[in-house]
């Protein structure tokens, strides 16, 4: 049975507050300054994505129509500060740690989000909610990006201190 686009609206909401939740609470616990600030950024950008999914929903519940989105405006030194802090986080945490389980219970939240918003504007006939999903499938794809290169490189890190190479 197909979902109605109010259904789908509720889900998205619901997953970035999720979402929210879960980095802020993690954000909490890190002993990592610098994993800290990075899911302190995350649940920021979450906010937004709930700002962006709540606006579009007080507007379809109106007038059963989606507004055409803006592209969210990408803070130029916020990619750098993130760049910065991916550093810093390969020298402060190992593989083993609980930062590196948050970062890969994260790809898993980042993961569903794309999956559902790139599922629903391939099926969304209206161009606008197809337009908004798309923007935020891209939003959640570069998240998990960085989370999946972060995660790659733990992995990597740990497979060299316990000798997990053949050569």
């Amino acid at each position: 049975m197909a979902r109605s686009a109010e259904d789908i609206l509720k889900e998205a909401i619901l997953l970035e507050t999720k979402g929210k939740m879960f980095y802020k609470s993690v954000s909490e616990k890190c002993d990592s300054p610098s994993a800290k600030k990075i899911f302190e950024m995350m649940a920021k950008e979450e906010d937004e994505h709930i700002r962006f999914l709540k606006e579009q929903f007080l507007n379809y519940t109106q007038k059963h129509s989606f507004f055409k989105p803006e592209m969210p405006h990408e803070d130029p030194e916020e990619t750098v500060v993130l760049k910065v802090l991916t550093e810093k986080i390969k020298k402060e945490i190992n593989a083993a740690s609980f930062e590196a389980a948050a970062i890969s219970s994260a790809i898993d939240f980042e993961m569903n989000a794309v999956k559902l918003y790139k599922s629903r504007a391939k099926e969304a006939t209206d161009p606008n909610e197809k337009k908004l999903y798309s923007i935020l499938a891209a939003w959640e794809g570069e998240h998990s990006k960085m989370l999946v290169e972060l995660n790659d490189y733990l992995k990597e890190d740990i497979w060299n201190d316990h000798n997990f190479w053949a050569f």
